[in-house]
């Protein structure tokens, strides 16, 4: 589980040119906030959205939404360190819910299979592409976000893999 939080503004992606290029950006800075919940085996994505801002309301939300799933496995989500996601009305609902929560290390983003969804989110959605208005930028992500065991299924197949290299600690003679 982890929130993306997607400005409308411009994403260049890449740019390399000699001449000066303009670039059509919107104007303003709304910001379309996405908490999501990645399941590592089937990719079934269950997300909570908003205009504002994510909090423990927010996660809260999201628990009782995995809850209603009604699956026959035990359930543990696995959360960064946000302070809104390690507060006690989260862990009491979890509790609960009967769902375990399981907290990464500190700083280590790239153990959390959904921070690479919301990168290839911004990749497919929002590099090199200009949006008039805020509901056609919501529509752009929402769209990406429903077809995850659809149309993106093969492209994320290799990008939401549980393998992970480890590396074990290392004594140095001198």
């Amino acid at each position: 589980m982890d929130s993306a939080h997607f400005v409308l503004g411009t994403y260049l992606g890449y740019l390399w040119c000699f001449a000066r290029v303009l670039v059509r950006a919107p104007s303003g800075r709304q910001r379309f906030n996405v908490l999501g919940a990645l399941n590592a085996i089937t990719h079934q994505l269950v997300t909570v959205t908003n205009d504002s801002y994510i909090n423990a309301a927010s996660v809260s939300a999201l628990l009782e939404q995995l809850a209603q799933l009604g699956l026959q496995v035990p359930i543990t989500v696995v959360m960064d360190n946000a302070r809104y996601q390690r507060c006690r009305l989260v862990q009491a609902k979890a509790a609960a819910l009967g769902i375990e929560i399981l907290f990464l290390p500190t700083y280590s983003p790239n153990l959390n299979l959904i921070e690479r969804l919301g990168k290839f989110v911004r990749k497919e959605c929002l590099y090199a592409k200009y949006y008039e208005n805020f509901a056609l930028f919501k529509r752009a992500i929402e769209g990406c976000l429903s077809e995850t065991t659809g149309l993106h299924t093969s492209a994320l197949s290799s990008l939401l893999t549980l393998e992970f290299q480890t590396f074990q600690s290392a004594t140095f003679a001198l």
